[in-house]
């Protein structure tokens, strides 16, 4: 979980081909995806645009990660969130959504420095390629260049990001400094999950609508489902981590343990009486740096019941979610939205 705030994996949304940044998204309507694309091909330029001002020295590195790739997530949720309101293809939707992207991106290069990464998209790691203080300050002035961005978008807009900063700040240092002594360590972890993940995609779809010009109603509801989404998609990627082939995810099982670093199933697990998890307690008191003990522990992870319990409750958050925009108009971006969520319980089965 240690990257929870920049790992929403494998969501049905950009299709790169040739050498276009953004080729098409597939969201189930031909018009739906032509109407998401062009926005999304215009907040693509923006973002460009932005990150290729000032010094060449300085371009290098704030356009290294969002050159590398991505697959623009939450530019893409802001677009069908203001399929909502009467202006979808809004100036200021395109804004809010490229303020989105590249405080996203500042949060990875940070992230990557606090977690001594080496690897980003495919590439050496900002802080691997240059330095911990080339990776720090290039994330600062992504956030300033999405703080230019935003003043262009009225003053409720920046107190809203404002807060929204705020949050993604807090649950990285809650995460940083660990679960309190006698705290519930699964509120724990679903706290860190909602301020490092859910927040921002809360975040896209109150901005995407706010500025598409929906009502009070909409707005808040697609917040509200950006967050649930989050939190689906972390807990997802978190039993993916502990429980998927490498072959088929194209990821290394293990990587949080070997962090020391534990998700829901994990939790769920160690929980659990019986002599899985008794042999679960002995081995995860930190870090797993033996590679023997790293397997032993995914092959009783596998056998306890951690990843299906984790599974049910992101069952239940899909459920709450669809409750949520129950009563938004049925519109194809509506559909979209359902698929996005029902997609990723699909990953795991």
């Amino acid at each position: 979980m240690r990257n929870g705030a920049t790992r929403v994996s494998d969501a049905p949304s950009i299709q790169r081909t040739g050498g276009e940044r953004v080729a098409s998204v597939e969201l189930g309507d031909a018009e739906l995806e032509r109407v998401v694309t062009r926005g999304m091909r215009a907040s693509e330029d923006l973002l460009t645009t932005e990150l290729s001002r000032g010094e060449e020295f300085l371009v290098e590195h704030v356009r290294h990660l969002a050159d590398a790739g991505g697959k623009r997530f939450r530019p893409m949720f802001a677009m069908l969130a203001a399929q909502f309101g009467p202006e979808p293809e809004a100036d200021n939707v395109i804004t809010a959504a490229t303020v989105i992207e590249l405080t996203h991106l500042a949060t990875l290069y940070h992230d990557d420095v606090m977690d001594e990464a080496d690897m980003r998209r495919g590439v050496p790691s900002a802080n691997a390629r240059w330095s911990n203080s080339v990776a720090i300050l290039s994330g600062d002035y992504l956030f300033a260049t999405a703080s230019r961005l935003l003043a262009r978008l009225g003053a409720d807009t920046v107190a809203h990001f404002a807060q929204t900063f705020g949050e993604l700040v807090t649950g990285q240092m809650r995460e940083s400094i660990g679960c309190p002594d006698g705290a519930d360590e699964v509120e724990h972890y679903l706290q860190v999950i909602r301020e490092k993940t859910g927040v921002l995609i809360a975040s896209s779809g109150y901005l995407g609508a706010l500025h598409a010009g929906a009502d009070d109603e909409t707005v808040e509801a697609l917040s509200r489902y950006g967050g649930l989404v989050g939190l689906v998609f972390q807990i997802v990627d978190d039993i993916i981590d502990i429980a998927s082939d490498s072959a088929q995810s194209g990821k290394n099982p293990g990587t949080d343990l070997r962090e020391g670093v534990f998700t829901l199933p994990v939790l769920y697990a160690l929980r659990e009486e019986g002599p899985v998890g008794d042999r679960l307690r002995d081995i995860l008191v930190g870090p797993v740096t033996d590679e023997a003990l790293l397997q032993e522990a995914l092959e009783l992870l596998e056998r306890s019941t951690g990843p299906a319990r984790a599974l049910a409750l992101v069952r239940d958050l899909v459920a709450e979610a669809d409750g949520v925009i129950a009563g938004l108009p049925d519109i194809p971006a509506k559909a979209a939205l359902r698929h996005v969520a029902e997609y990723t319980v699909e990953r795991v089965g």
